[in-house]
């Protein structure tokens, strides 16, 4: 739904009916081009919402409205769509019976003319002289049924001096019946209408795979109320920090934090993992994944509109508004097409006969050309597949941001990797532990984690969880303080202790050779190391490292087999540690220590030796790398709202592999289109060459046409059902 507007916002948003393809786009910015104030003009396809920004002071919402009418579209509202899909259906079924009945009559002209004059008569051949008068009727009202809903539209482009489709059918239609081609009149016009059928069918089948998302979460929400009652109520409606119980079996309604029990949580819908997740006590959960195992109690952390299926849904419908390489160059090949081809038919109509040849053959011809010109299995053959493309993507977990950013992992040639919450887990795990001056390893946790269990910082939360796993339950430590940038001390059991950096262990003076060497030896393996001792010895340390995420090394080579030539992995981290994650994911190509600004730079030198790079990152802290890259895409965006924003590509989870299945998806995608675009331009270019020799006809260029159309939309609606491979 769109937002209300206020007096000083001046964008708009409208449904339109009758927006159901391209050519009604460029009608009506044609038409909108010239209104008072207009600063912006974007389209949605697929809900067949129209958003204008218009300057204070200049044309009302209301202006627009009349501006669309005279479209012969009609506009309303944004927000009062509430019956949007029924007339839609019912728009539908009034088209579909409209054509059927052409088709039958078609088909009794079609009888009744070879019972009374044989079969090659009824589709203009030499026997006889004319259609009977039944079969004329027959065919007569075919065509006006066949041209019911084209014929409003050809008109208003004919007042526009605008040569659509519309008017080229109407035109080849008119003429057909001007020189007594009862017959081709109507099946040109009957086909028309089948193929403008089957192009509606096509969008609403895109837009239902779209609207199938939402479809997902439900709509009902169990709340927990005074008393622990429960209540179903109207999702929609639950506040923030609301107490939802989900029960084993049932959908997350909302997302939130679970504030009691645990479960496994199916999250597919949303990043696309098939193995369930485990969830305790403090995990997120998103609306529309599936609880399987146990009740659980959750705290809503967004309202309903804001949750990340939410985002993913309208991102997703937004997604086609950006057009993609392909989609821009076939309307600009459609600009020129179409004159270029009107101008063959007017030569075609007049040359031959000025030379010769019979009028009404080489007219007859022309008309055929006209059909031709008609760019309607061109025009759908690129969005119909884009729009499939993006929603297969967004429900394998992946949400690419629009048609301009689907076809750019396809001609990807390297990739650049951040390590830390990419290629890592993002947190740190206690990789060794190394007792010294007679204590054992479990003494020197219980002090470590008695001295750590009021700090904040990642390598203190870590050392505490890992004592907790061993079972070691530390004594409370006393006279806590914290050394910024150092390390930590407390009193234990009456004893000062402290915990620290190795920097901190060489200002307190108290570090021999041997240490030294130790804690060397333990950073250059990649492990950050935290000294633990008091006044008269150094007790031990703990060496911790940020482990490798599964799958991350397998990840790696899928890439390499799906063609990327380089791969790059980028870190703020010291170069020990880089390293050591580069060797176990199989990365030869490490760039340690580096800045914000010099993961910048690395990516502007990987361009321009590359030209087509991307960079993968978590979307907050790498944003100036993603936004630099040609393809800028996040990991484990699910639940940030950051990450959603600044990528071209969200990886709604944390599974690395998912890259390399966009750049299978994305070949997938532009084999789909140049398929697409190849065949509709060779069937025409098959009827271009049988017009000039004088042998085609009207009825077969447009079932051709028709044909080609229904081929590439079913070419295109393939890729809704994606193959889980990269090299698909």
């Amino acid at each position: 739904m769109g937002a209300k507007n206020t007096p000083t916002e001046r964008s708009v948003s409208f449904l339109i009916r009758g927006m159901d393809c391209a050519e009604e786009i460029a009608t009506l910015r044609e038409q909108l081009a010239a209104l008072d104030g207009l600063k912006s003009l974007n389209f949605d396809l697929l809900q067949r919402r129209m958003t204008v920004e218009l300057d204070p002071g200049g044309t009302s919402p209301e202006g627009v409205l009349a501006a669309v009418a005279r479209t012969g579209m009609t506009a309303e509202p944004w927000e009062e769509r509430g019956t949007e899909e029924g007339s839609t259906d019912s728009g539908r079924l009034r088209r579909a019976w409209t054509t059927a009945a052409s088709g039958f009559l078609l088909a009794l002209g079609f009888s009744t003319h070879v019972a009374g004059a044989g079969w090659r008569a009824a589709i203009g051949g030499e026997e006889g002289t004319g259609a009977p008068l039944v079969a004329r009727c027959a065919f007569l009202a075919s065509t006006v049924l066949g041209a019911w809903f084209v014929a409003p539209k050809a008109w208003l482009a004919l007042r526009r001096a605008r040569l659509d489709m519309n008017l080229l059918m109407c035109v080849a239609i008119l003429g057909a019946i001007g020189i007594g081609e009862w017959f081709e009149a109507a099946t040109v016009a009957f086909l028309f209408a089948v193929s403008l059928a089957l192009e509606s069918w096509s969008i609403g089948r895109a837009r239902k795979a779209i609207a199938a998302l939402m479809t997902l979460s439900p709509s009902r929400a169990r709340v927990l109320g005074p008393g622990n009652n429960e209540e179903l109520v109207d999702a929609a409606s639950v506040a923030v920090g609301a107490f939802v119980v989900v029960k084993p079996g049932e959908k997350f309604p909302l997302d939130g934090r679970i504030v009691r029990g645990r479960t496994t949580v199916n999250q597919a819908p949303i990043t696309g993992e098939s193995v369930p997740v485990l969830k305790e006590e403090g995990s997120e959960v998103f609306a529309g994944t599936v609880n399987e195992e146990s009740a659980v109690e959750v705290r809503t952390v967004k309202p309903f509109a804001d949750s990340t299926l939410s985002q993913i849904a309208k991102m997703v419908g937004e997604a086609h508004a950006r057009r993609s390489p392909s989609e821009q160059w076939v309307e600009r090949f459609a600009r020129i097409y179409t004159p270029t081809v009107m101008a063959a038919a007017v030569l075609l109509a007049v040359v031959p006969p000025l030379l010769g040849g019979l009028w009404e053959k080489w007219f007859y011809q022309a008309l055929v050309l006209l059909v031709i010109a008609c760019p309607c299995a061109l025009v759908i053959a690129t969005p119909v597949s884009v729009v499939a493309a993006l929603a297969a993507a967004a429900r394998q977990g992946v949400l690419v941001k629009g048609g301009a950013y689907l076809e750019a992992p396809a001609r990807l040639v390297a990739i650049a990797l951040d390590k830390t919450g990419t290629l890592t887990e993002g947190r740190p795990r206690v990789s060794a532990v190394v007792p010294r001056a007679g204590h054992d390893e479990a003494e020197l946790l219980a002090i470590a984690a008695a001295v750590e269990m009021r700090s904040t910082h990642p390598l203190a939360r870590a050392i505490v969880e890992h004592a907790a796993q061993k079972g070691i339950r530390p004594v409370p430590a006393t006279d806590f303080q914290m050394l910024p940038g150092k390390g930590a001390h407390a009193r234990i059991e009456g004893v000062d202790h402290w915990l620290g950096s190795h920097r901190y262990l060489d200002e307190r003076g108290q570090e021999s050779e041997e240490i030294h060497r130790e804690l060397e030896a333990l950073a250059s393996s990649g492990s950050s190391v935290v000294v633990v001792g008091r006044e008269e010895h150094i007790c031990g340390y703990v060496a911790l490292a940020d482990r490798l995420r599964d799958g991350a090394a397998a990840s790696i080579q899928k890439l390499r087999r799906a063609g990327i030539e380089r791969v790059v992995m980028l870190s703020g981290d010291n170069r020990g540690t880089a390293e050591r994650v580069a060797r176990e994911a199989g990365i030869d190509e490490v760039r340690a220590e580096l800045l914000p600004q010099d993961k910048v730079q690395a990516i502007e030198e990987l361009v321009a030796e590359h030209g087509r790079v991307a960079m993968v990152g978590d979307g907050v802290n790498d944003a100036p790398a993603l936004a630099r890259s040609s393809l800028g895409i996040a990991m484990g965006a699910a639940g940030t709202d950051a990450a959603l924003e600044t990528a071209d590509v969200a990886l709604m989870g944390d599974d690395l592999s998912h890259v390399s299945w966009l750049i299978g998806h994305s070949r997938r995608t532009v084999r789909v289109i140049r398929q697409n675009v190849i065949v509709s331009l060779a069937v025409k270019a098959v009827f271009f060459v049988l017009a000039f020799a004088g042998f085609a006809s009207l009825w077969g260029a447009i079932a051709a046409d028709m044909g080609v159309s229904l081929l590439v939309v079913l070419n295109a609606l393939r890729l809704l059902q994606p193959s889980r491979t990269s090299e698909d």
